[in-house]
Order: structure tokens, then sequence, then C-alpha cells
């Protein structure tokens, strides 16, 4: 059994791993930082992060041993407890910011939906690849939509729309790996079209259409909708070529940047390690992303293909909507860096994904032991 682990670790892709833990330890030096200048800061944050980092941790190598297809074989347990889950933040759940999105479970904060993201992948990459990465009738695409919307709607219920967004983009997201009719595609689009106009009309709240427009127009409201965005757009600015030094970013350091260390996390690290560290920080998720195409490309089957490429278009989503926001080109809408921002949920998730990445990786190739 021991020389078993060692050849699953001799296929084990380490440039992935390390390249996960350099984003990871990113992370926690924006953490502390923002910790160091508070008052009588007992780093609780901090230290919260690393025992979520080191426990997610383990999960990468646990799940890297187990064969990957047993999550396509329990593909509908898995799916059942998502939406059990989903019901019982609903009626168990507490609020926070007005979204009753997270239990308490032995006196830390958990959010349920960062372990929906990967749950909904799991069930709708098992659907394509049983339908050989075809989406070429009716029962079909409405049994996809079907999956989805319900989910969505039970995020949306919370209200999380933030989440909800992301749970979209990673349904459009897989569509790009199938090969589906024309007559569908323009269903399916017409279907988010009204989908869309409804949640606008009947379902936002006008704090949530404040939010769009203000990302319309930032100036609307700059010290209410808007601060937030302006705040974090002056803290890259100020920032420039080389930063202002670890914990010495007056943005930051006079908090009048608000949610540092999970949704503007990205404008920390800019203004306190300035453009070269900005660069830094996106050439290791381009690195990233490379190394989950890769491992796509690799992939020995279609589930393996369409859940590497799956969690590579929702770590691309993540990010692109979370700096997208950071720098005022999107919707200020709560979703964390992955692997960077400090959230326990979204750190564990996220290193849940990179053990399925690794499981795929070591069986791209038959081994004999």
């Amino acid at each position: 059994m021991f020389n078993k682990y060692l050849i699953y670790l001799k296929q084990f892709d380490w440039i992935l791993f390390f390249i996960t833990l350099i984003l990871i330890c990113i992370g926690l030096v924006a953490v502390y930082s923002t910790s160091a200048v508070q008052e009588n800061s007992d780093f609780l944050n901090f230290k919260k992060q690393i025992i979520f980092g080191v426990t997610g941790i383990f999960f990468i190598f646990l799940l890297s041993f187990l064969n990957y297809h047993y999550l396509k074989i329990y593909s509908i347990i898995i799916y059942v407890i998502g939406i059990a889950l989903l019901l019982a933040v609903l009626f168990f759940g507490i609020s926070i910011r007005g979204t009753r999105g997270w239990f308490i479970v032995f006196g830390q904060i958990y959010q349920p939906v960062e372990l929906i993201k990967i749950i909904l992948l799991i069930i709708l990459c098992k659907l394509f690849s049983d339908w050989h990465g075809r989406l070429d009738n009716w029962s079909k695409v409405s049994i996809s939509i079907l999956l989805t919307g319900l989910m969505i709607f039970l995020v949306v219920l919370q209200p999380d729309f933030g989440s909800a967004l992301i749970l979209l983009g990673l349904y459009l997201g897989l569509l790009l790996f199938l090969k589906i009719k024309r007559i569908f595609l323009i269903l399916i689009i017409f279907t988010l079209i009204i989908t869309l106009t409804v949640t606008w009309l009947f379902i936002l709240k006008d704090y949530q259409k404040d939010r769009v427009l203000t990302f319309l127009n930032p100036s609307r409201d700059p010290l209410g909708r808007g601060y937030n965005v302006s705040q974090s757009i002056i803290a890259i600015g100020s920032g420039q070529i080389f930063g202002r030094g670890l914990g010495l970013g007056p943005q930051s350091r006079l908090n009048f940047l608000p949610l540092q260390q999970t949704d503007f996390i990205f404008a920390v690290i800019a203004e306190q390690l300035g453009f070269f560290g900005s660069v830094l920080l996106l050439g290791l998720l381009a690195t990233l992303f490379y190394r989950i195409v890769r491992i796509a490309r690799l992939a020995r089957d279609d589930f393996g293909l369409l859940l590497a490429g799956g969690i590579g278009v929702l770590f691309f989503v993540q990010s692109f909507v979370n700096i997208g926001m950071n720098l005022g080109i999107l919707p200020v809408t709560g979703i964390p860096l992955p692997l960077v921002s400090y959230g326990g949920s979204s750190l564990l998730a996220s290193l849940l994904a990179i053990g399925i990445l690794e499981s795929i990786y070591i069986r791209h190739r038959k081994i004999t032991f």
C-alpha cells in the first residue's frame, strides 16, 4: 500500500501544487499585513487562514489518491446532498450583510455555496460525459437547465446573486466543451435573457440594482454605493510601480478600503506591492490556468476532460470577476479571489478542486504497481 502511494506521488503535478502554495502564501501575506496595522490585533483571521490552508492541503493529497471516477459514480447522491445543504442554510443558516448563506459549525462560519460550485460541476460533467459531449435534443437541454436552474434558484433565495452568477457562468463555460446545435444554443441564450429580465424587474432589491448602476457610473454616488469601487481604484493606482510596502498602503492602513481581506484583496496587493506585485500575481494565475488546461488535454476520458475544464472555467470566472470589480470594470458581487482571498469556505473549496485535478493528472496514463 505504501509503495502504491509513492508511485502516486511520483505522478503528482508538483508544478500545479507549488503554484497553489505560492498563491496561498501571497494571500496570507496580504491578510497579515492588513491585520498588523490594526490596533491590538490578535491576527485571528491570519491564524484561521493558515489552519484552513493546511486542512485543504491534506484534502489535496487525499483526493489525488482517490480515483476521480468515484465522483461520477456517486454524482447523483452528491447533487442531492448539495440541494439539502442549500435548503438547510435557508432555514437554519445565519445572515451576514443581508444574505442567509452561512452555517456555524464548532464556532466557525462556513458558506456552503462554495462547495455547491464543485457539486454542480460534478453532476453536469457526469451528464455531459454520458451524452458523449453532445447536446442534441430537447430532453438533454431541459435536464441540464433544470439541474442548474434549481441550484441557482436556491442560491438567489439567500439572496447571493454573485454566487448565482458564478454558477451560471460555470454552466455556460462548460458549453464551450460540447457539441451543441445552434437551435439549442439560441434557446439557452433566450432563456438566459428572460431570466435576467425577470430577475431585474421582480427579484433584485433596490440596493442590488444600485450596485449595477454604480458599476455603470461609479461617480453617481462616490460616498455611498460607489465608495468601495472608488477606494479600490485609488488603492491600486497609489501602488505605482514598486508599491508602498507591506502594511504601509494608506488606503488599507487607514481603513479607507473596505473588505480588504476578502473582496478587495487584489487592491491591497496592488497598493502594497505595486505593478510588479500585481503582474506576479496575474502571472501565477495564468500559469495555474495553463496547468489546468494541460491536465484537461491529458485526461483519459470525457469526464476527466470536462471536470478539469470546468474547474478551469470556475477559477477563471471567479478570478476575472474579483479582479474586475477591484478595477471598477465589473459590479461588486462579493466573489473572492481563489486561493488568495481570506475565507475558509472558499479556500477549502478551491483546494478540493486542486485535489480533483491532481487525481485526473495522476491517472492520465496507466499506472502499473
